[in-house]
């Protein structure tokens, strides 16, 4: 199974695709397999650019990732908590214009919350945003930390996903 996941913000999404179906690692008993990164990397949008023209850039990339990748499911984090009104407003058009892309893709979406992400990836829903990162690294054999944190953050809600109840790997 393939996974996009998605950390949604307005100057920068993170996003990352997963396939469960994995790969051997030498060492590792037979059949024992680890998820395999696809790909992962941010969309970025300029301050300067009207909403309307930002989310556009947003919803238009998610599709070219769903169209190349072809995920069987999203993974999206859940709006928690935020401090700042104008934050959660600008995310929550962009989660918006993501979830819609999923949808008019026929994919199906599954929504995280970030103490889920955290229990899911590290064990402990409180871990610091650096914990998180280290299990990414950790879990998916990688050599170092994904860059930027956004990527990184996309591929922790891909493995939450993997390991929900929903889609065991």
């Amino acid at each position: 199974m393939k996974i996009l996941g998605v950390d949604p913000g307005t100057a920068t999404t993170g996003w990352a695709v997963i396939d469960t179906a994995g790969r051997l690692l030498a060492g590792r008993s037979a059949g024992e397999k680890i998820p395999k990164v696809l790909g992962c990397g941010i969309i970025t949008t300029r301050a300067k650019l009207p909403d309307f023209e930002r989310l556009e850039i947003i919803y238009t990339a998610i599709c070219d990732i769903i169209k190349k990748e072809k995920p069987d499911c999203a993974a999206i984090e859940e709006l928690f908590f935020f401090k700042n009104l104008k934050t959660v407003m600008s995310v929550s058009q962009t989660k918006g214009v993501v979830l819609l892309a999923a949808r008019k893709n026929q994919i199906p979406i599954c929504e995280y919350t970030p103490l889920q992400v955290k229990q899911a990836v590290v064990g402990y829903g409180r871990a610091e945003k650096k914990q998180v990162q280290e299990m990414v690294k950790v879990l998916l054999h990688l050599k170092e930390i994904p860059k930027p944190d956004d990527a990184a953050d996309a591929l922790a809600i891909a493995l939450c996903c993997a390991q929900s109840q929903k889609f065991k790997i």
